[in-house]
């Protein structure tokens, strides 16, 4: 018995252990931290989880799309659209008030930011569009 308890114990204290250590990770994305981020940093804290490091996708327990050669990125608006509201698996990002159930709820981008992560994705990773998206350009798609 005193072994069950023991075992039982100590998987109690990994599991505990375990969601620390998941909660820490996400620190760099909360708040004020991610606040004064620009394209390049919010591409390396947010995006680079899903769409790797090298901007190429993944596949796996979900599908996220190459952020290279991804005929889409032509047009920065349509990049805009899917950072403000949303598409299949990939959450809204955009500042609403009492979003609460919102997945990474405090990563919210202002509309430079989501401007300046479009700018960097699109040249960079072997992407070389010349024109780019304005943060006011941004604000007037939040509808």
């Amino acid at each position: 018995m005193k072994r069950i308890s023991k075992a039982v114990g100590v998987a109690a204290l990994c599991f505990a252990s375990t969601l620390h250590a998941q909660s820490s990770d996400n620190a760099g994305h909360i708040g004020s931290k991610l606040a004064a981020a620009d394209g390049e940093t919010i591409f390396r804290s947010i995006c680079q989880g899903c769409h790797m490091p090298d901007a190429k996708g993944a596949q796996g327990a979900g599908t996220y799309p190459a952020l290279t050669g991804n005929p889409r990125l032509v047009s920065p608006q349509y990049m805009a659209a899917v950072i403000l509201h949303g598409r299949r698996d990939m959450p809204s990002f955009k500042p609403t008030p009492g979003a609460e159930d919102r997945f990474l709820e405090d990563a919210k981008l202002s509309d430079t930011q989501i401007a300046g992560v479009i700018n960097y994705i699109r040249t960079h990773f072997g992407n070389q569009y010349s024109d780019s998206i304005s943060a006011e350009e941004v604000a007037s798609m939040h509808h």
